[in-house]
């Protein structure tokens, strides 16, 4: 008989029933009986752990499946109470205090009832993802990817609501409600008392981040990644936030005259001719605080300080770098350097040497900066009725009024008219409680672009401040940098038509350093006809024919730390570029004509010290902001 229908037979046998049990010999039930029964005992034994695992893990997965899309649910809302929080801190008043969004009471209390219900949410979503069957699941091998990074979002959203969102809004509502008699000028001992609370709040949020951070970037469940990306894109956003908002704490009451008066330099930058921190030094103000007080006791223009002579040494380097442009005793050429604290040392000196007056420190804006912080508090007025407004201020400033008042000393009064009425409107601004929020958003964000830059005479907060984004400092230390810094050589005040690229590309690895290819494109987009005198003059009297429109600048490229150069074009032609070092980094500079309607492309080519990250670019702010490609590194092997 074949193993096939043996197998048939067996399986065809009838169980046994008493009946046949009771014909079986007793010799065969004391042998083979107990036998059978012992064998299916043992088979059912078997059977019925595996059958109680098989229900554990489809009880598990059932679980995990019903309460991650609870937890998926508990997060969307919390991101729309998020989000509802962003429109109410961003609200804007309108110019009419009587039609502003609500008492700043009300959107107070709105924002700590938006933070609340995401808390709650998160909180929620957090429990629902620390059950039993997540712990096993987070940790299988290869697997429990998605599941880890699911726990592990919802225990980073909770701690964001809970241990950073939530301190910084009851920190929002206590300034609020301790204000001061008047209502007129901010409660620094009250922000002197939150202090604590936004620091940790600060450290709460770089843990977090770091914690997201560590999440697995790639899973087999693109979903969850892209909600990784998503939060940590978030947390980019809210994480400097917290660290400026900690860092304005601290230094906010000392700054604005807490322990006594201080007065400061305020200095506002014309960026259509172009100076490395910005645009060229132009009129100025003295700003005074006294207990959170602010008032301006003094206006003045460039021309005043033409001849001042500043008295401090900035080192053999910045010597070799700007040495024959004289910056320590010209004040248009004040801040060629594009590392702030310089320039406002030199500011700092030369109003000393000028009016016999200590400042405690220096602010630099231009007419940018004032555009965004003229649309949260409205617009000024100017002593003939027109208008100054988020949306004229830039070209009034810097391209129209040469075309208005031709006249040299006209044009002068001009923009220490615009300065005034600019300066008192922001000022009304930020004293208003129902516009202040709008207007602390609004500078935050211009601090935080580089177009308002801040120095202390105070050794304490300048280190803080530098460490900040709105102290201006280039970077020290290893961290690689990619910095195009462009200063105009030619009086002119055709940077209000510059247009600048620059894209930053890595190439192959050899010898222990990566090739890197550096390309910079400038065009001038200035018309051919029709400016006026004063904004086409070349005062740099060059010695080739040049025509209405055309330009020059130095044109500087800031390398990371120990890059050198192995060849550079210009419009694919070799050209030789100078080198010099500013605070650790090598810049390369070249003098570089750029005709109306032209553009240049000037390409390096480097040689570094391989890294992981990407660099930092840095950002000059002059009209149009400049258009950055950096590529990604790849790890150098071997």
């Amino acid at each position: 008989m074949s193993e096939t229908r043996r197998g048939a037979s067996r399986v065809q046998k009838p169980p046994l029933s008493a009946e046949r049990v009771r014909r079986i010999p007793r010799r065969w039930k004391e042998r083979v009986l107990p036998a059978v029964i012992v064998r299916r005992l043992r088979d059912r034994r078997v059977r019925l752990p595996v059958y109680a695992a098989a229900g554990l893990l489809l009880a598990g997965a059932a679980w995990i499946a019903v309460t991650g899309v609870l937890a998926r649910n508990e997060l969307l809302a919390a991101q729309r109470s998020l989000e509802m929080l962003r429109r109410q801190l961003l609200a804007q008043p309108s110019a009419d205090p009587a039609t502003a969004a609500g008492p700043p009471t009300t959107r107070t209390a709105t924002a700590q009832d938006a933070v609340r219900s995401a808390a709650g949410h998160a909180a929620r979503a957090h429990r629902l993802t620390t059950g039993p069957a997540w712990f096993p699941a987070a940790h299988l091998p290869v697997l429990g990817g998605p599941f880890r990074t699911v726990r592990g979002i919802a225990e980073a959203s909770d701690r964001l609501t809970r241990d950073v969102l939530s301190p910084m809004a009851r920190t929002v509502a206590e300034l609020g409600s301790t204000g001061t008699a008047d209502g007129r000028h901010l409660n620094l001992s009250a922000l002197r008392r939150v202090a604590p609370l936004l620091g940790q709040a600060s450290r709460s949020a770089s843990e977090v981040r770091a914690d997201v951070d560590d999440l697995p970037h790639g899973t087999w469940l693109p979903a969850t990644d892209r909600a990784r990306t998503e939060l940590a894109r978030q947390l980019d956003r809210i994480t400097p936030l917290t660290h400026d908002a900690a860092a304005a704490a601290r230094l906010m009451p000392s700054m604005l005259g807490a322990d006594g008066p201080r007065r400061y330099l305020a200095v506002f930058e014309n960026t259509a001719e172009a100076r490395g921190t910005g645009g060229l030094p132009g009129a100025f103000a003295v700003l005074r605080a006294d207990r959170g007080r602010l008032s301006f006791e003094y206006f003045g223009n460039d021309t005043e300080l033409s001849e001042a002579y500043a008295d401090v040494d900035l080192g053999a380097e910045f010597d070799a770098l700007y040495g024959p442009s004289a910056p320590t005793r010209t004040w248009v050429n004040s801040n060629m350097s594009p590392h702030f604290p310089y320039a406002a040392r030199i500011w700092a000196a030369a109003w000393q040497r000028h009016s016999g007056q200590t400042v405690d420190g220096a602010f630099g804006l231009d007419p940018g900066a004032v555009s965004g912080l003229l649309a949260a508090s409205g617009p000024a007025w100017l002593p003939d009725g027109s208008v100054i407004a988020a949306h004229n201020v830039v070209d009034l400033s810097e391209r129209a009024s040469y075309a208005l008042h031709p006249d040299f000393k006209r044009r002068k009064a001009y923009f220490l008219d615009v300065a005034r009425a600019v300066a008192v409107r922001l000022l009304g601004a930020s004293s208003d409680p129902p516009r202040r929020a709008a207007f602390f958003s609004a500078l935050h964000r211009q601090l935080g672009e580089g177009r308002i830059k801040v120095w202390s005479a105070h050794s304490a907060e300048r280190r803080q401040l530098q460490a900040r984004s709105f102290g201006g400092a280039l970077p020290e230390g290893s961290a690689p940098l990619a910095g195009l810094v462009v200063n105009n050589a030619a009086g002119t005040k055709l940077d209000y038509y510059l247009d600048r690229q620059l894209v930053w590309a890595p190439g192959r690895c050899a010898g222990g350093q990566r090739e890197v290819t550096v390309t910079v494109r400038l065009t001038n987009r200035a018309p051919v006809s029709g400016l006026p005198p004063y904004v086409v003059q070349r005062v740099d009297d060059p010695p080739y024919d040049t025509r209405p429109g055309d330009n020059r600048l130095l044109v500087s490229y800031y390398a990371s730390t120990e890059a050198t150069l192995s060849g550079a074009t210009l419009d694919g032609r070799p050209t030789q570029v100078g080198h010099g070092v500013e605070r650790g980094h090598p810049v390369f500079t070249l003098d570089v004509e750029l005709p109306a309607r032209g553009t240049r492309t000037l390409v390096l080519h480097l040689l570094e010290r391989p890294r992981d990250r990407s660099p930092v670019v840095l950002r000059q702010p002059l009209v149009h902001p400049l258009r950055a490609t950096v590529f990604p590194n790849s790890p150098c092997i071997g």
